[in-house]
């Protein structure tokens, strides 16, 4: 082998080697940094629990536009006391419109919380809700399973997604 074959060889063998270094650190710090842009911040359980409570504080103010707030303007909800799936904005506020009427206030049972990431967490488990009727006052519970889909967008947490259905009888 020659003087100039082995040079260009030490230098080929330099240049992969710094290459393979450099995309190690970048590899790293992405992961570190949380490269899907979700693992900075992570909510607690704590919190995303919280986004029940200014969800149940919404309906006790009897505004279906401060609930539907709430909600992405992509979000969908399988209400628990309606056949009809809601897609968009007004479809929500219309079930809310509804719902209101029975002044609900909605008490977890059993919940469970997984936090996906730093932009999304996943709320499921049982609710129950008291309802009073609007002509005679008389008050039921209505026990349901709920799951709710939280994404953080513009950094403010949204329902992208709800489902409430009443518990199967046994």
């Amino acid at each position: 082998m020659n003087r100039t074959t082995r040079k260009t060889r030490i230098r080929a063998a330099v240049v992969t080697a710094t290459a393979l270094v450099t995309a190690a650190t970048v590899s790293v710090g992405v992961s570190q940094a949380g490269g899907s842009g979700g693992h900075e911040h992570r909510p607690s359980k704590k919190q995303i629990a919280g986004l029940f409570d200014k969800w149940n504080a919404a309906l006790r103010t009897g505004d279906p536009e401060k609930v539907a707030d709430l909600y992405a303007k992509d979000a969908v909800l399988l209400p628990t006391v309606s056949n009809k799936i809601r897609t968009d904005h007004a479809q929500i506020v219309d079930y809310f419109e509804h719902f209101l009427q029975n002044k609900p206030v909605g008490e977890k049972k059993r919940t469970i919380i997984n936090v996906l990431d730093g932009n999304s967490a996943i709320d499921t488990g049982i609710y129950a809700f008291t309802l009073t009727a609007p002509k005679t006052g008389a008050k039921r519970v209505v026990e349901a399973r709920y799951t709710y889909e939280y994404e953080k967008r513009g950094g403010t947490w949204l329902i992208v997604n709800h489902h409430s259905s009443v518990m199967p009888e046994g």
